[in-house]
């Protein structure tokens, strides 16, 4: 790990100020990816802010009888334990108790999560999903906008992820199949019917989420798993790795679909 000069602020506004200051500055949310990186010497900040201390930045509530906002700096773990996300949305407290193991969802982060964007990661998936709003320090962007390709957002380099609100779907089902070790996904949809429609959102498959729009055309027709079988998902552009080929994640997204749409019929 190389040196560098560590901050805790206790508001939005110091974090802020000190990333701005910084030659070069960044962020951290739970650390679960930012932590691993600076140990293996991969990247070399001068400066760390640490958001683990910006209690604005935390917490749950409603918006309405319609939406859920979740704060940036909300665990992983406090979203599957929230009683309202139980209540509203329970799609989003499984897809948050489905991650990594208690360690992870202690400190993990949502804001984090999305703002790093790994092509395995869980959350953007409910994001899109849901076509929910991602609100920063400065602006509010849709989810549709937000997730731009592997590890790459519309967030600026000095953009903090404040909130996110869900609006809450008449039915929604996350279902991924599991790396064994890691519990990342290699292949995982997020079927929710929402009031613009049906939204299929693909995590693990490819570089970056994305929605399926042949499969949301089709249960847009007819919704129920049947739909789901004459679809084939194109394998040309979706990862390959020693734990699936893109033939196998392609095959694997069918099949997540599928369960996802059984579970909601």
């Amino acid at each position: 790990m190389y040196a560098f000069n560590y901050h805790r602020p206790s508001n939005l506004q110091e974090a802020l100020s000190l990333l701005r200051a910084a030659e070069d500055g960044k962020f951290m949310g739970g650390g679960q990816t930012l932590i691993p990186t600076l140990k293996q010497r991969l990247a070399m900040p001068s400066d760390v802010i640490d958001l683990g201390g910006v209690g604005e930045l935390v917490g749950i509530c409603p918006d309405g009888d319609d939406t859920v906002v979740v704060g940036g700096m909300t665990r992983h773990a406090a979203v599957a334990e929230s009683e309202l996300v139980k209540a509203k949305i329970p799609a989003l407290a499984e897809l948050a108790e489905a991650i990594g193991d208690p360690q992870v969802r202690n400190r993990g982060t949502l804001g984090g999560s999305i703002a790093n964007n790994d092509p395995a990661s869980d959350y953007p998936g409910a994001v899109l999903g849901l076509a929910a709003t991602v609100s920063t320090d400065r602006r509010k962007i849709a989810a549709d906008d937000f997730f731009t390709g592997m590890f790459e957002t519309a967030l600026e380099e000095d953009e903090v992820v404040t909130h996110v609100s869900f609006p809450v779907p008449a039915q929604a089902k996350y279902m991924k199949f599991p790396n064994p070790a890691s519990r990342y996904s290699m292949a995982g949809a997020f079927v929710a019917r929402t009031e613009g429609g049906v939204r299929v959102a693909i995590t693990g498959a490819g570089p970056c989420v994305f929605r399926w729009t042949a499969a949301e055309e089709a249960l847009a027709r007819d919704f129920g798993p049947a739909a789901i079988e004459p679809l084939a998902m194109p394998a040309d552009d979706l990862n390959g790795d020693i734990h699936a080929s893109p033939a196998y994640r392609a095959n694997l997204v069918k099949v997540m679909t599928r369960r996802a749409v059984e579970a909601l019929v």
